[in-house]
């Protein structure tokens, strides 16, 4: 076994290998940018190295600094994480060139898999099934265009290159083939260097389940079962679980070997996820599941495999790629209860799954039996450079339902102030029927996307909790005489206070009454709610409204107050009074930059007549492409930016005229 390693990675998956190499008494490395130089994986390993500025071009993918950095502090393997450089067969090449050990597969076999069209060729020479498509070389748009017309839409274009869902689009109608294949090309040079796309049947009811395989150097392969990852948006996982639902042990041992197929046809080594996609028009099948693709590394959803196989993956990749044999053949390997993984971001739903910055002023975790893998920790940031996940929480129970019940009750437990999250849509999601009942399917959240992740406002509690908060109530509550700690309130007669609360697209007026030191009435129009503060402190108590009781945390910052309680998450702002309002909110007659980021395309010029949701400039921000449209029918006045250029937060990118101004 090793003595020491570098993990060339960030965030949670850099903390998740540090945890196992303390285990196993293995010394840790960590890398950072100068953009993560307090950041959690620095602290907890042993030792660090900073590898440059925040752009991960110039830092998390340099594969020169990475390994001198190895080769510097005496490590002896580098263990790659997922994303960055997991998957690229040059750097694992200059890691083995170095004298260092990859934990991960062979460069040989990470390029056989890293090419989907290439890939799905040597799949079909092995007896995998494929998806019905065009995998070839030609990328001449209007002979792409052909194919697509003969395989019959809808169809999906899929950048040949890397994953995580970048460089794909569905394309429902021909007429929409040209201008989806010109921003899947683009979206896939810009994060893979590589514009090569395939065109596959779309399949209506699709299910996404792949298999865990592993391998080691004596020709040793198994599989730790399937995990359903069919809970996606833009092509990302958002809730997955293992085992899959309806799963039978016929299906299981079908697609587990044709993973295992997929493995040895390329001498696989270490830790590797064979995607296939299932038909599930009329129930699964075991003769309607086809290979999409094979990611040669660890996978973000791992902690389900782990949980229901009841083995720590991090540990085999490093006992493997030490030379050591699998640690368990297939025989010894057995499904025990089932799991959840839920991926908590900082981003908005409600706006189209924007990623969102900020500090995290306020975090916590839910407590007990629930696993959390996080690269952050309160007081930490989210900045525009890196992808924006806070952290992965995973449950593990003996069924299905109570595991489901499990999660729902993990994230209602979650704590996050400071930046927007998507902890409600998770919410929301756990619960939905369909789901629920197990019945996944990629298209389930598209199909109840508004149900999903409409904006929901603050019942008549929540607002009375915090119209008492922004009164002062809350501080008064805590002790002390109670006249010094209402402060500017009447001293005779019952004390009063009007406060109005604004929150997302909204505002409500109201009254505040103290009718003792923890007892208030908040009227609201034409209804008065009572409130009684019981036990806690300022922060964390437990309240009665109108005879209920429950628990509400109250986190008070410089502009706002976020509440959370009965499972959901309530920001209130305080208002700026020379702030534009709602107008300069929205925009006006201003686009605004939603967040930090490059401005990719600029498809205006100043002049340009332009009509409401027409595209007029393309941003990338934290892994994603943003399209911004205009805002009502108009001339472009005055453009500010040109494409290449970074633009903050709230900047104004151009401005709009009306067509019959002068």
């Amino acid at each position: 076994m090793f003595s020491k390693i570098l993990i060339a990675n960030r965030g949670e998956i850099a903390c998740r290998v540090i945890y196992t190499a303390r285990r196993l008494g293995i010394r840790t490395v960590a890398v950072y940018s100068d953009a993560d130089r307090d950041a959690l994986h620095v602290t907890l390993a042993d030792e660090a190295v900073n590898i440059g500025p925040a752009v991960a071009s110039e830092s998390y993918l340099s594969k020169q600094k990475i390994i001198a950095a190895a080769q510097r502090t005496g490590a002896e393997a580098i263990h790659p994480g997922y994303g960055f450089l997991s998957e690229n067969a040059d750097f694992a090449e200059a890691v083995e060139a170095a004298g260092l050990v990859f934990v991960g597969p062979s460069p040989a076999s990470i390029r056989a898999m890293g090419l989907k069209d290439a890939a799905k060729a040597l799949m079909e020479r092995a007896g995998v099934p494929i998806v019905p498509g065009y995998h070839g070389d030609a990328q001449e748009p209007g002979f792409l265009a052909e194919q697509a017309d003969g395989i019959g839409f809808p169809v999906l274009i899929k950048a040949r290159a890397g994953g995580g869902g970048k460089g794909m689009r569905r394309v429902d109608r021909r007429e929409d083939f040209a201008a989806s294949l010109e921003a899947a090309k683009r979206e896939a040079k810009s994060a893979f260097g590589d514009d090569a796309v395939l065109i596959e049947k779309y399949l209506i009811k699709p299910r996404h389940i792949e298999i865990q395989v592993f391998g080691d150097s004596y020709g040793n392969a198994v599989h730790l079962f399937e995990r359903d990852c069919s809970l996606q948006r833009r092509h990302q996982k958002v809730i997955e679980e293992a085992p899959a639902p309806g799963m039978t042990e016929e299906m299981r041992s079908a697609m587990g070997e044709a993973a295992v197929r997929a493995a040895g046809a390329i001498d696989y080594r270490g830790a590797g996820t064979v995607e296939f996609i299932a038909d599930v028009s009329d129930g699964l099948s075991p003769d309607r599941f086809f290979f999409m693709e094979m990611n040669t590394r660890l996978q973000v959803e791992h902690p389900v495999t782990e949980a229901i196989a009841g083995v720590d993956l991090v540990e085999w990749q490093l006992r493997v790629a030490s030379g050591e044999p699998l640690p368990k053949s297939q025989d010894e390997l057995a499904i025990n209860g089932w799991a959840f993984e839920a991926r908590v971001y900082a981003e908005d739903p409600s706006r189209g799954f924007l990623p969102a910055t900020g500090t995290l002023a306020h975090l916590r975790f839910p407590e007990g039996d629930v696993r959390i893998d996080a690269g952050v920790r309160e007081g930490d940031t989210i900045t525009p450079h890196y992808d924006p996940l806070i952290a992965k929480l995973t449950v593990h129970a003996s069924d299905r339902q109570s595991a489901l019940a499990k999660l729902t009750r993990g994230l209602e437990q979650t704590q996050v102030a400071g930046t927007t999250t998507n902890l409600d849509f998770l919410i929301r999601l756990s619960r939905q029927p369909d789901f629920a009942a197990g019945h996944p399917d990629t298209g389930l959240i598209d199909r109840d996307v508004e149900a999903l992740t409409s904006a929901r406002q603050p019942d008549d509690g929540a607002l009375a909790v915090a119209a008492v908060a922004e009164a002062g109530g809350f501080a008064g509550a805590t002790g002390g005489d109670p006249w010094l700690s209402l402060g500017p309130w009447q001293l005779w007669g019952e004390a009063n206070r009007p406060v109005t609360l604004h929150y997302d697209r909204g505002q409500t007026h109201c009254r505040v009454t103290a009718k003792g030191r923890a007892l208030f009435s908040v009227a609201l129009e034409d209804r008065s709610i009572p409130l009684r503060l019981l036990a806690g402190d300022r922060e964390a108590r437990r309240i009665e409204i109108d005879g209920r009781q429950s628990n509400v945390t109250v986190f008070e910052a410089s502009n706002g107050t976020t509440l959370f309680m009965d499972g959901q998450t309530h920001h209130f702002h305080r208002h700026d009074p020379l702030d534009g309002g709602e107008e300069a909110a929205a925009g006006g007659d201003r686009l605004i930059a939603p967040m930090p980021g490059l401005v990719k395309i600029v498809r205006v010029r100043e002049g340009d007549v332009v009509a409401k949701g027409q595209a007029l400039i393309v941003m990338e921000a934290m892994k994603m492409e943003l399209t911004l449209t205009a805002m009502r029918d108009g001339i472009v006045e005055s453009l500010n930016v040109g494409e290449g250029d970074q633009t903050s937060e709230s900047a104004v990118l151009l401005s709009l005229r009306p067509e019959d101004a002068t």
